[in-house]
């Protein structure tokens, strides 16, 4: 019998190779709004990050999710990504 391999995930942010349930997907949908995914299955295009309220200001000094999704990403996203965070952490 063969062994499934756990998907791995890169984060966008500090670049660390985790597994999917480890991450969390920021997903763009067709509207061009951007929010938190905890289910990781929404419809448009995907990144993912850790858990880590860290790795959402590196992505904003990075300017990792302009590139990962093709459009400039405004500091009130990153704001309201923050808080969306916070709230499934707790």
């Amino acid at each position: 019998m063969e062994v499934k391999s756990k998907p791995l995930r890169l984060c966008i942010a500090c670049g660390t190779q985790r597994s999917k349930k480890e991450m969390i997907r920021i997903v763009k949908s067709k509207d061009s709004v951007i929010g938190l995914d905890p289910t990781g299955r929404a419809a448009g295009r995907g990144a993912y990050i850790c858990k880590d309220t860290n790795c959402i200001q590196k992505a904003e000094k990075n300017k990792a999710l302009d590139r990962s999704f093709k459009m400039k990403v405004q500091k009130e996203t990153y704001l309201k990504l923050t808080e969306e965070m916070k709230e499934l952490s707790e």
